[in-house]
């Protein structure tokens, strides 16, 4: 496939004002988007953002050209990624649109798509989009004219769709945990599902004000609910990311448990249950210990490129159901049809509910190897990642190693960032080896 000029491997995404997260691009993309599902006899089409002051700017140039196109526009207003899948499927809309750029700070925004089925768009769809926005925008006759109405009980349904995912018998009284919502989409749903299961939640970061979102708080910034679990001694901690789609955990004892440990407790929970389907999916990012792991419980384990799009395209390839992330994005595909903050914290909740285990103790018996992540600002992704210097060095490295570790460079899909991981078994060995690989990558990138 040839390369696409705005869809990305995660949608639309970019700083506000500047091409292509423009008001005027954004219209153009929602009558494109809108021409492109009418021809399939499209009748409506959902709405839903995170809590970014943009939002209501883009929102409003969304609904401006659909209407333009002659499509319907249902508004969830400020909720969840995965509950605009889930709602997307649920309304029979042809499609959902998602107003997030996820974990970036408020001044980024982005756009991404869900299908009927409240999957990712197929590359066709997205390429035809995308060779709509160069026509020319035509406006249906004012007969044909798309209309917006809101959907008043969205959040409601999406709780109780999160509930509907755990067995009846879970209870979580006398569970008291903290939970950092991100001052994003999940400052009302995230605490309103734990505590309608029972749970003795304190909230913090629910007070979103168009501006923090993501700011020093959530799965991405999780010292401050570390803190504040150790202070009030709870027994766990929740982070969610500001669109809701990825989570981290603090155990009581103070440590994270990202998406590696997570998908490890899940996956032996399945395995001594029964309940495993297939194996697991990682990716290049992975940790070595979530491997090594798997395989001691005999588990298959593969790894799909960084993205939940790729992680869900090995899923479906391999008709398996668990995959994800290290940064805490965890598909549950029997489950969602996308990564779901809130469901998968609810499953590591009812693993220890029925196991009657803490936290702490379910992801002990994962060992994680020491990796060290760095990001280089570049502004030629392509010039450092074709370099046969860059390259050159990687091979150096890895030959260095030998069986004691791996390195992956690889450029941000979403930011002018070019990312050097080194992982083994030697702290010291790896700092040094990254530092390596970090200074002449910035060479190259300023050569």
């Amino acid at each position: 496939m040839s390369k696409r000029k705005y869809f990305g491997t995660d949608g639309i995404r970019g700083r506000v004002g500047q091409a292509p997260i423009t008001p005027e691009f954004v219209m153009k993309l929602g009558w494109a988007a809108g021409k492109v599902f009418r021809r399939q006899g499209v009748s409506t089409i959902l709405i839903g953002k995170d809590t970014r002051v943009s939002g209501y700017m883009f929102e409003s140039a969304l609904e401006a050209g659909l209407s333009a196109a002659g499509v319907n526009i249902g508004l969830l207003g400020p909720i969840p990624t995965p509950a605009i899948a889930y709602l997307t499927r649920t309304f029979k809309a042809q499609a959902g649109i998602v107003i997030s750029a996820s974990h970036n700070p408020f001044y980024d925004n982005g756009i991404k798509f869900f299908s009927a089925q409240g999957t990712k768009l197929p590359d066709e769809l997205e390429n035809q989009i995308e060779a709509m926005i160069d026509a020319p925008m035509e406006v249906v006759d004012s007969s044909e004219l798309g209309k917006a109405f809101r959907i008043e009980d969205a959040r409601g349904r999406y709780v109780e769709f999160c509930k509907s995912r755990v067995s009846d018998e879970i209870n979580l009284s006398g569970l008291k945990m903290v939970v950092d919502c991100a001052n994003g989409a999940t400052y009302q749903v995230g605490p309103s599902v734990l505590s309608e299961l029972g749970a003795d939640i304190s909230e913090i970061h629910v007070n979103p004000d168009g501006f923090n979102i993501n700011e020093g708080c959530g799965s991405t910034s999780p010292e401050v609910l570390k803190r504040v679990v150790l202070a009030e001694k709870a027994d766990l901690g929740i982070a969610f990311d500001g669109d809701g789609d990825r989570l981290m955990f603090i155990d009581h004892e103070g440590q994270s448990v990202d998406g590696d440990e997570i998908l490890y407790i899940l996956a032996r929970h399945q395995k001594l249950t029964g309940t495993m389907n297939g194996g697991v999916v990682g990716t290049t990012m992975s940790n070595l210990g979530l491997e090594r792991a798997l395989a001691d419980m005999d588990i298959p384990f593969v790894r799909a490129d960084v993205g939940d799009r790729f992680v869900m395209e090995a899923l479906k390839e391999k008709n398996w159901s668990l995959g994800g992330e290290n940064s805490g994005h965890v598909v549950i595909r029997d489950m969602t049809t996308t990564g779901d903050g809130v469901i998968s914290a609810l499953k590591v909740l009812e693993v220890m509910h029925e196991t009657g285990s803490s936290l702490a103790e379910l992801r002990r018996g994962m060992t994680k190897c020491p990796q060290v992540l760095l990001n280089v600002t570049v502004a030629d992704k392509q010039k450092v990642m074709n370099s046969k210097e860059v390259l050159a060095a990687v091979t150096d490295v890895e030959s260095s190693m030998g069986d004691r570790g791996r390195v992956l460079l690889r450029p941000s899909g979403t930011e002018p960032l070019v990312r050097v991981m080194v992982e083994g078994v030697d702290s010291a060995e790896i700092q040094s080896e990254a530092e390596k690989l970090v200074s002449i990558v910035e060479r190259v990138a300023n050569g």
